[in-house]
Order: C-alpha cells, then sequence, then structure tokens
C-alpha cells in the first residue's frame, strides 16, 4: 500500500510500521442484537436529563409512573387493556407541540414515542411528518382523535406508558453540545475529540471551525486516548481487514482514523466502530477532510 502523503527518509521505518497497521484498518462492527459482534457494548447513559421546562398547567409524574405497559412487536399487533379516555376529556385537551414546532421538549416526545414502538427514527428535535404520523397511530390504538398533534391528553398516556429518557436517548443521532475543549486544543490546528460528549471540534489556534458528533470503538477495541498526529489521509479508503469503506479516512494512530460511517449514519449510537472515531454527518466530514493537513494534531480525551 502506497503512503504518498508520508514524505521524508527519516521516517521510513515508522512510514514502513504504519503501513502495516493500516493496512487492516477498523470500521464498524458486525452487530447482534445488543450492538456488537461477540460482546455487548457498553453504552454510556446519563441517567439524568437537561433541565426542561414542563408545559403550564400539567404536572408531570415523578419517577416511572404505572399505568400502562408498552405493547410488545410493532405497533399494530397484541392486545392493549381496554383504557381508552372519552371523547369528552379528548375534547377538553390543550395541544402542547404539533407540526413545524421545535425543541428539547419535541426531543424528549421522540424518544418516548420510541420506547413504545410508534416511531423508529432517532430524536431529532422537529415535529416533522414522521412524528405526526407516530403521534396519531398513538392516539387512535387508545381511542383519541388521531390528530397527530401531541395534546395535554397524549402527553398523560404517553408519560405512563414510557419512562424519563437519558442523555444518549434523547442525542441517539447526535447533535448533543459539544464538551469544553482539552487545554491541548488550544493551540495549533486540531482534531478536538472528546469522549464524554461524543463530539469533534476542528479547531485552529484556539478557535472552533466546526464541530460534528462522533462515535467510538466498544470497550473490547476501544479508541486510543493521548495526542496523536495525522499520519495519512485516504480519501476511498477501504479496510482490508474487514472489507469495509471507510472513506473520508485520516489515519493518527495505527489502524486507528476519523472516518465517515454509513452505519452510524442509518442506526446512530446503536453501533460502536473498532477503534475509529466515527462521523456521521458526511458532508460535514468532507469539508474537514478538505482542510486537515498531515501533520495536525488530535487529541483524543474523556
Amino acid at each position: 500500500m502506497r503512503m504518498a502523503d508520508v514524505g521524508g527518509t527519516g521516517r521510513a521505518v515508522a512510514v514502513a510500521l504504519g503501513a502495516v497497521l493500516v493496512a487492516g484498518g477498523c470500521t464498524v462492527q458486525t452487530t447482534g442484537p445488543d450492538g456488537e459482534g461477540h460482546a455487548p457494548v457498553r453504552i454510556e447513559v446519563t441517567t439524568g436529563a437537561p433541565p426542561k421546562s414542563t408545559p403550564s398547567g400539567d404536572r408531570r409524574p415523578s419517577g416511572t409512573p404505572s399505568g400502562d405497559r408498552p405493547p410488545s412487536g410493532t405497533p399494530s399487533g397484541g392486545r392493549e387493556p381496554s383504557d381508552s379516555v372519552p371523547a369528552a376529556g379528548a375534547k377538553a385537551a390543550r395541544v402542547l407541540w404539533k407540526r413545524g414546532d421545535s425543541g428539547r421538549d419535541v426531543r424528549e416526545l421522540q424518544a418516548r414515542l420510541r420506547q413504545v414502538e410508534w416511531l423508529v427514527d432517532g430524536p431529532t428535535g422537529t415535529y416533522d411528518d414522521l412524528t405526526e404520523r407516530a403521534v396519531s397511530g398513538f392516539q387512535g390504538k387508545r381511542g383519541l382523535p388521531r390528530t397527530g398533534r401531541t395534546d395535554t391528553v397524549t402527553w398523560q398516556r404517553l408519560l405512563g406508558m414510557s419512562h424519563e429518557p437519558g442523555k444518549w436517548d434523547l442525542y441517539l443521532m447526535g447533535g448533543q453540545p459539544a464538551a469544553a475543549p482539552d487545554p491541548r486544543c488550544t493551540t495549533g490546528r486540531v482534531l478536538c475529540v472528546s469522549k464524554s460528549s461524543r463530539t469533534l471540534r476542528w479547531m485552529i489556534d484556539g478557535r472552533t471551525v466546526s464541530t460534528m458528533s462522533v462515535r467510538f470503538g466498544s470497550r473490547y477495541t476501544p479508541t486510543r486516548e493521548g495526542v496523536f498526529q495525522v499520519y495519512w489521509k485516504s480519501r476511498h479508503h477501504v479496510s482490508t481487514l474487514y472489507d469495509s469503506a471507510m472513506p473520508y479516512a485520516m489515519f493518527f494512530s495505527g489502524g486507528q482514523a476519523v472516518h465517515y460511517s454509513s452505519d452510524f449514519a442509518a442506526r446512530g449510537y446503536a453501533g460502536a466502530s473498532h477503534g475509529c472515531v466515527n462521523v456521521r454527518d458526511e458532508a460535514a466530514i468532507a469539508d474537514l477532510y478538505a482542510q486537515v493537513r498531515n501533520g495536525d494534531k488530535v487529541v483524543v480525551y474523556r
């Protein structure tokens, strides 16, 4: 394998060793029900969600409310208790959120709809057509008017069937706030990668140019932490070890690289890499790849 970007006779031995390591590459693990091929992936979950406002006039139960249990299987299958809300109560309900709304409360609504299997996509924070259809289906199953708008009656019923979502439930597909940059990221050109917030900052002389969501290897194939340098870029890289594409690969430690992952784009944090830093936004990493140079610093920290 050629490594045309690495020059200098003084580094010949290091380059040769790097070529051997890179030949394997790293890509998404073949995942089973628990997100990994041979051992369960440990996904960090923050049990407390960020502070949020509760719609005025509604009290939200503490803990996991009693009441209905989520249906097994798909929404159309299985039987549920006969617990429909009277139509009079539904008419008096006040609309909380509807199509076109956005914000953290909408993100929580979507996370709870995922728990009861009425929504497949990760929370986006935008009340779109998929959310409207999910709410309508949820309402129809319980004898409520199928408006697709989340009113107080629909919301209370959903609260009774779901639990408070954690941080990663709310940000399954990314979009979470970036952590404060590590002090080692404040000088020079740096790919500043935070494991705690699962984000990458592209920084130049202490200024954040862009940020993006990332995911890492599992505990069995962890992404290495420390200070590294980009030593090789490969736009159309394919892992010879896993026979899988690693577009926009920027190698920084042996076979570990920052690269685009179509699996991350499709499934979010349900999977894991074999140690690489996966990016789900292809447009963002294409732009990043065009800016990053060999020799730029990479800092991976907690």
